[in-house]
């Protein structure tokens, strides 16, 4: 099959949702496909580049000519409407391309709807969030999660993200092209039966859920020399490892704040992305590295004792319990979101309350102190892992991008086939 991907954001811009996009490109590609991406392209990238294989079109959208409506991170989001810019670049490459798959990921899908009856492909969208239903992506209402989308809540809660003026448009543009959306894809895959419910699409008929999955060599890899730098300042011994924004929503005050109850000598690593409201002050012993090549991050998850992610807010799918599990390093995690779905509690990980600084501190101190837990927790991780490599889950979605083909032929022949003629006699 001709498979096209629509991504906002492609490596070397780092994230899990960027690494799911190119590891599934990498991964179709190898099982025999011709696959192409489209992203954004942010200036500093060629336009069109073949990437072991893959051709990747970095195209621009009208909004990106405004830089002051983006965060200052430098990321410039696709917006949840047409952008008459992105649309002419994906019409022409769609063209030139020919795909029989259009599998769009997050709001570049946007821009490729109105496109759709001009093109033959069939329209996968993967929900790697809740942008289906929140403008936040979130589903985070006042810090505790949303109990569903209503339009006067939703502008007074974007408008705190965004806002008053980029919150008010983003909650309209999203609320009136949900209906569309529904309309247009042909098939919805969500990474976590957490998001399908969370989006409204528990038990329809054209969705999905196939979570998220790393590389069949995650865990294999040998060490790069090249990550030497990185991994020289991660702490000597044992010690426990965060990655990931460092954000609130990630739950880093929690972590912090557990942290400083255990009082203990094992350092605490964070490695991520600094926020708005990524704390100022760390306690004693917590190291902070920023924004590591994802060969550093690998190899620290190996140097790691475990892992933890208490995240207060509604976790989708977490690729980096993924590839801590792949290393053998147990996770503490949150009971929120798609989480439970991926950790097995007491077997491949611990699941906690979200935000109860008090749990997880009892949680680290289980792990901290009984090796023998450790040792079973990794081994059933590792387990976990294999479950969730390119191998186990990309089939899964070729099963549903060779249904929407056969099944779209289908319509086209009988679309093709001429209509009965009738006589009538005079």
């Amino acid at each position: 099959m001709r498979i096209l991907l629509l991504a906002q954001f492609y490596p070397p811009i780092i994230g899990g949702e960027e690494r799911h996009v190119k590891t599934l490109a990498n991964s179709l590609l190898m099982r025999g496909h011709q696959v192409s991406v489209v992203t954004l392209g942010h200036g500093k990238y060629e336009s069109v580049v073949v990437e072991d294989g893959v051709t990747v079109y970095r195209i621009s959208g009208l909004l990106q000519r405004f830089p002051a409506l983006f965060s200052p991170d430098g990321r410039q989001h696709a917006p949840p409407i047409p952008d008459p810019e992105l649309m002419s670049a994906i019409d022409r490459i769609v063209g030139k391309e020919q795909p029989d798959i259009v599998h769009a990921h997050n709001w570049m899908v946007h821009s490729y709807l109105p496109l759709k009856r001009r093109h033959r492909a069939g329209l996968v969208l993967t929900l790697h969030d809740y942008s289906l239903v929140c403008a936040k992506k979130s589903m985070i209402h006042d810090g505790a999660p949303c109990d569903g989308p209503q339009l006067r809540k939703c502008l007074s809660c974007a408008a705190g993200h965004y806002g008053s003026l980029k919150g008010s448009a983003t909650v309209v543009a999203a609320h009136l092209g949900r209906t569309f959306v529904r309309s247009q894809v042909d098939r919805f895959i969500a990474v976590s039966d957490a998001v399908a419910e969370r989006c409204g699409l528990i038990g329809a008929h054209d969705v999905e859920t196939i979570p998220n999955f790393i590389s069949n060599a995650t865990g294999t890899r040998s060490f790069d020399p090249s990550v030497e730098p990185f991994v020289q300042q991660l702490p000597e011994g044992k010690f426990v490892l965060f990655v990931g924004d460092l954000m609130q929503l990630k739950g880093i005050p929690t972590l912090l704040a557990a942290h400083e109850q255990l009082a203990s000598d094992w350092p605490l690593v964070l490695i991520g992305r600094r926020c708005a409201d990524t704390p100022d002050h760390l306690p004693r012993n917590v190291h902070l590295f920023e924004s590591w090549p994802h060969g550093a991050v690998l190899e620290a998850w190996r140097r790691c004792t475990f892992g933890v992610l208490p995240s207060t807010g509604m976790e989708a799918c977490a690729t980096v319990v993924m590839e801590a599990n792949a290393m053998g390093k147990p996770m503490i995690v949150s009971r929120t979101g798609g989480l439970p779905e991926i950790v097995d509690d007491g077997s491949s990980g611990i699941l906690v309350p979200p935000g109860d600084a008090g749990a997880l501190a009892e949680a680290m101190r289980q792990l901290m102190c009984d090796h023998t837990l450790r040792q079973r927790l990794s081994e059933a991780s590792v387990r976990k892992a294999q479950s969730l490599m390119a191998d186990a889950i990309v089939p899964r979605i070729e099963r549903v991008y060779r249904a929407l083909v056969s099944e779209r032929s289908g319509q086209l022949t009988d679309q093709a086939e001429p209509s009965p003629r009738i006589s009538a006699r005079v």
